[in-house]
């Protein structure tokens, strides 16, 4: 009879227990995800510093930016754009290379943009620079691999973040650049005489 009495009073410790350890637990998982933005304050403006497309001239945007609902949701974390392997990624603004490497069997490349908090990625890449290369708008960081595109086509991924915010790449690109159409001739119109 001692024994069940002393039981009872440990399995309500335990059970005790085991419900603080399952919600500290509950909140650690809630905090890893991204907090909704504070009610009336936006997040700080994507700058429009690109001064070049990462491959082409306007390529075709084969998958566009899906933000996440939240930190491990799914989502698009960036910009798949047609390009065939083998040609040249350029990096869109001036900046320093962070990571140069493989990740997942994919080569990656990403470039911290100077005068920003922000980084840009690009995937599946060969990369013909190193980490701590100065890159300026337009220059080479690398090639589009042949392997390791999620699209049914050849593309990049392009990607925009900022801390570990993934952000729309195509923000960084100015109307002038981003809205570029054909150039097309007008009549010229003479004045009467």
């Amino acid at each position: 009879m001692r024994t069940r009495r002393r039981e009872r009073p440990v399995r309500a410790a335990l059970v005790s227990v085991l419900g603080l350890l399952l919600t500290l637990l509950t909140c650690a998982a809630r905090a890893d995800d991204s907090p909704p933005p504070a009610p009336g304050v936006p997040p700080p403006p994507v700058p429009a510093v690109a001064r070049a497309w990462p491959v082409g001239s306007h390529p075709l945007v084969l998958r566009g930016w899906e933000p996440p609902a939240t930190r491990y949701a799914r989502g698009h974390r960036g910009v798949d754009l047609a390009t065939p392997a083998g040609a040249p990624v350029r990096a869109v603004a001036a900046g320093r290379v962070s990571f140069a490497g493989r990740v997942a069997g994919k080569g990656v490349v990403s470039v911290e943009l100077t005068g920003t908090d922000l980084r840009t990625t690009y995937e599946p890449v060969s990369a013909s620079v190193k980490k701590g290369d100065e890159v300026e708008p337009g220059e080479v960081v690398g090639t589009v691999e042949l392997t390791g595109s999620h699209c049914a086509t050849s593309c990049v991924h392009w990607g925009l973040l900022r801390g570990e915010l993934y952000l729309d790449p195509l923000a960084l690109l100015p109307p002038w650049l981003l809205n570029r159409g054909p150039s097309r001739l007008l009549p010229v119109l003479t004045a009467p005489s």
